[in-house]
């Protein structure tokens, strides 16, 4: 109990102290003063209730406030069992249920039809550029797939792909990524192992507002950034990946939804931990999975679950994203979006301020300024420059609404 008290009861949270437990001063006050002569000039926030910054970030991500309360609280006593998930085993029956939940929450959010399996992997997204082709180009005997390219991560993957088989990119070369080409430009390969695209481009803002017709071949899609922000017809695609760390939860863990029949046509060279067959079969339990990284999508789709669910999640998105969308529209070219109207992102709004190409100085002062306002993590990609506001599930209206009045108060004074 002694240990216990040294080791926990320090009033700076989440912190590893640099000390052993018999160095730790037996009194409250004088290990308090310990601690803050340890650390003196490091900043920990004190707690939850403080003002918060509001987090424009493209991944990772804002989470809902009531996610993170919860799983503060249960940090270091997990349901009562006195120990933290972060120490928990990943064969321990505690563990098995939210796993277990965490996917009938998925399948439930998404109608996941009951012929697809739902796997809980690492490595991200780019893990999946190599997973992708590694499983799937072998379904027919040319080993070729075809590729949709429309920004930065389907250009990566594709490239990638090359690796595993023969890849073609379906339609003339972009000179940039502001639109998705129009389908009648395609040339699909009717013996294709499947089709790729990625439904939202997360660097240069560019989504897909319909699903391309791929005449029976395959679909797979990458969804990182748009997971879980609207509904989805699952049955429509073979495979769907996603990175939690947009609006599904936390960095580490990457889901997974494939249908059955695709499940066992890896190559030979494919990586056990990549191999679909082996992680399915184990229940994504081959390896130790980001047990942790789980626990948090288990929670963020309980939150989305509690506040109503793919419908009102889409709803939101569209009101947050149009609320920006029109202030540029209305901004007699001051605030430029470069994407093309019929493909600019709910999730991701880049936009350059001044000019076309953007006013180097103007874009400091504007996130200058936004920084002085509590609004973070609005620099755009560093490949594109410019802003990049990230509306993500757990980006408020309100949220939204501090970024609008700033950039028109922003438009006033400089214009």
């Amino acid at each position: 109990a002694e240990e216990e008290e040294r080791g926990r009861s320090c009033s700076i949270p989440f912190t590893a102290l640099h000390c052993t437990a018999n160095t730790i001063p037996a009194k409250k006050e004088e290990r308090n003063s310990r601690i803050n002569e340890t650390f003196e000039g490091t900043y920990f926030p004190q707690t939850m209730e403080q003002k918060q910054p509001i987090n424009f970030g493209a991944g990772p991500a804002k989470l809902p406030q009531s996610v993170l309360l919860q799983a503060q609280k249960e940090l270091v006593n997990f349901n009562g069992l006195g120990i933290s998930i972060l120490e928990m085993s990943h064969r321990s029956s505690d563990f098995g249920k939210v796993l277990k939940k965490t996917e009938a929450l998925l399948r439930e959010l998404l109608t996941i039809p009951d012929n697809y399996k739902v796997m809980f992997l690492q490595g991200g997204g780019s893990g999946q550029f190599s997973a992708v082709p590694l499983n799937l180009i072998g379904l027919k005997e040319d080993k070729c797939a075809d590729y949709i390219v429309t920004g930065t991560w389907s250009e990566k993957a594709a490239k990638e792909a090359e690796k595993y088989g023969k890849v073609k990119v379906v339609h003339p070369k972009l000179d940039g990524y502001t639109q998705i080409p129009e389908p009648s430009s395609w040339t699909l390969n009717p013996e294709a192992s499947y089709i790729y695209f990625c439904s939202n481009e997360t660097v240069h803002g560019v989504e897909y507002n319909f699903l391309p017709e791929t005449n029976g071949v395959v679909l797979v899609s990458d969804m990182s950034s748009n997971f879980l922000s609207r509904p989805v017809d699952v049955s429509k695609y073979g495979l769907i990946f996603a990175g939690a760390q947009k609006n599904a939860g936390c960095a580490g863990v990457t889901v997974v939804i494939v249908r059955e029949d695709l499940i066992g046509h890896h190559l030979n060279e494919c990586p056990v931990v990549f191999n679909y067959k082996v992680q399915a079969d184990n229940n994504s339990l081959y390896n130790t999975p980001p047990v942790f990284s789980i626990y948090i999508m288990c929670l963020v789709m309980e939150w989305i679950k509690n506040n109503g669910g793919m419908a009102a999640m889409a709803t939101l998105n569209k009101q947050k994203s149009s609320m920006i969308y029109d202030l540029i529209s209305a901004s007699n070219g001051f605030y430029v979006c470069p994407v093309d109207e019929v493909c600019r992102s709910r999730m991701n709004v880049p936009f350059r301020v001044g000019k076309k190409d953007g006013d180097e100085e103007l874009e400091k002062k504007f996130l200058e300024g936004a920084s002085q306002r509590g609004m973070i993590s609005l620099k755009g990609h560093r490949s594109v420059g410019g802003i990049r506001a990230s509306l993500y599930n757990a980006v408020t209206v309100e949220d939204v609404e501090a970024l609008a009045t700033y950039m028109k108060n922003f438009l006033k004074e400089h214009q």
